[in-house]
């Protein structure tokens, strides 16, 4: 969600009853001194902000906890750098983990809170990662009793309920919000994401690669199709020796023949089916949730 959930959205999601996150994704300090003091004025509630580990420095971290979040989540990559800055500001430290590994690191980290993200998780995620619905319990049982939630795939509140009964005493939703009226996100990416379906998306690292982006190997990212994805597939290692298929991508981009960027989203899509106001959609979530919860348990 890096760029795409400013501080409209985040906003929102903490006045519908959620907790919003910032997404601060590779710290841009413009982007931050942009988006911070919206997300500070237009809330009450508590709100928190997300960053790339791999992608930030000091700088960034510091830049937002001056606006006093209550969370910070840092996720992909290694999180101690600035897990005592999180802690010094008395703000939860949540931290994304996509393998076990990374999971018993953040369970020594001291996390307040861990985010367990399975496969189906829209944009970046473990190359060989575990699908959610395995994943999540295995994650609980061994983080508890650290606070644990699910990620990957969920879209509606029956997910939400998956999650609750899967152990996790919650949800983080990505993809949905990028459907939603706050998300700073392009028009055609948005109803892409409401028309599409869950086939059509696509774990890879071909997009990275066109892009020249710095995302570690070991992540790769679910996104719906693209022309490059289509003519590149499989044949990786020859995109990155060939400055030439670069340049005509970044070519492509600035003619407007290809998309001003890849349209992340998680195998979920299919219950994607309109772009309302956040917080009404946080309502409907939890409303929802409940539902299936009371249907289950008279089963």
């Amino acid at each position: 969600m890096g760029g795409f959930t400013g501080g409209a959205l985040t906003a929102a999601v903490s006045n519908g009853g959620g907790l919003g996150l910032l997404g601060g994704g590779h710290g841009d300090l413009d982007w931050l001194d942009r988006e911070l003091p919206i997300v500070a004025d237009g809330t009450d509630e508590p709100w928190g902000v997300g960053f790339l580990s791999w992608a930030i420095d000091d700088r960034a971290v510091k830049r937002a906890l001056a606006y006093k979040p209550a969370a910070v989540m840092l996720s992909f990559g290694d999180p101690r750098p600035f897990a005592d800055l999180v802690r010094q500001a008395e703000a939860i430290l949540i931290i994304q983990v996509t393998d076990l590994n990374e999971a018993r690191r953040a369970v020594e980290i001291g996390a307040d809170v861990i985010v367990a993200q399975g496969t189906e998780a829209g944009g970046h995620g473990a190359q060989r990662g575990r699908s959610t619905l395995p994943f999540v319990p295995v994650v609980v049982d061994l983080a508890a009793p650290t606070v644990v939630l699910a990620a990957g795939g969920i879209a509606d509140g029956r997910g939400v309920a998956a999650a609750l009964a899967l152990g996790a005493a919650g949800a983080l939703i990505g993809t949905r919000f990028l459907a939603t009226a706050e998300a700073l996100i392009e028009p055609s990416a948005s109803t892409a994401i409401v028309a599409g379906h869950g086939e059509d998306t696509e774990r890879n690292t071909v997009l990275d690669i066109a892009r020249g982006s710095r995302w570690p190997l070991r992540y790769s990212a679910r996104t719906l199709g693209h022309p490059y994805l289509d003519q590149w597939r499989g044949r990786e290692d020859e995109l990155a020796a060939d400055a030439s298929a670069r340049q005509a991508y970044q070519a492509g981009v600035a003619s407007g023949d290809l998309p001003p960027r890849p349209v992340w989203a998680s195998e979920a899509i299919d219950l994607i089916n309109d772009r309302p106001p956040a917080a009404e959609l946080v309502g409907a979530l939890a409303a929802q949730a409940e539902d299936a919860l009371a249907r289950a348990g008279r089963r």
